[in-house]
């Protein structure tokens, strides 16, 4: 049985979209070069799919995380939401762009230990803040800054969870189908 939810709105058309979907749409195919699957569904609510655009960049730009560090919080937060779509872009994004070491990427795909300890307490404490509603255990919130990281770096991860609750859930209601260029990193 399917999950989706959402059976009877298509996915936006680029190039016959108007208004503020056009807008949003244009933003994006600006920063990829390319409308992914994901954004064609959500631009059905453009606020959505601006929010969504806006909350990435800051999270990029302002957290203080490395390349790697994002990739392995978008990547185990979407897997801890059962995002699939979300699973196989960032695991390619962590492999092709992010710098994000082989055996860490194979390990949060399958679910081992991480083998970087400072990686494995970002992605126990991105994982925890989703799994308990920002309200961590004191154990993993100790583990974290144990490990170099602040507190401050607690409230990127709130915005990287609230960014990935919209594409998560959104392609989830959906039933997104990868795009092509995360084929190869499909899960199922």
């Amino acid at each position: 049985m399917s999950k989706t939810i959402i059976h009877n709105i298509p996915p936006v058309d680029h190039a016959s979209a108007t208004g503020a979907q056009k807008e949003v749409l244009d933003k994006a195919l600006k920063s990829l070069g390319f409308i992914p699957n994901m954004y064609a569904n959500m631009a059905n609510a453009p606020g959505m799919l601006s929010t969504y655009l806006h909350g990435y960049d800051l999270f990029r730009k302002e957290s203080g995380f490395s390349s790697a560090e994002q990739e392995v919080v978008f990547l185990v937060v979407s897997q801890y939401n059962g995002c699939n779509y979300c699973t196989a872009a960032h695991s390619m994004l962590a492999d092709k762009m992010s710098g994000v070491p082989k055996d860490v990427l194979q390990a949060i795909r399958t679910r081992q230990p991480i083998p970087d300890a400072k990686l494995a307490a970002l992605a126990a404490m991105a994982v925890e803040m989703v799994a308990k509603h920002g309200q961590p255990n004191h154990a993993i919130v100790k583990a974290f800054l144990d490990a170099g990281y602040r507190e401050r770096d607690l409230l990127y991860i709130v915005l990287a969870t609230a960014v990935k609750v919209l594409s998560n859930y959104s392609n989830q209601a959906f039933g997104t189908s990868v795009d092509e260029k995360f084929a190869a990193y499909k899960v199922d």
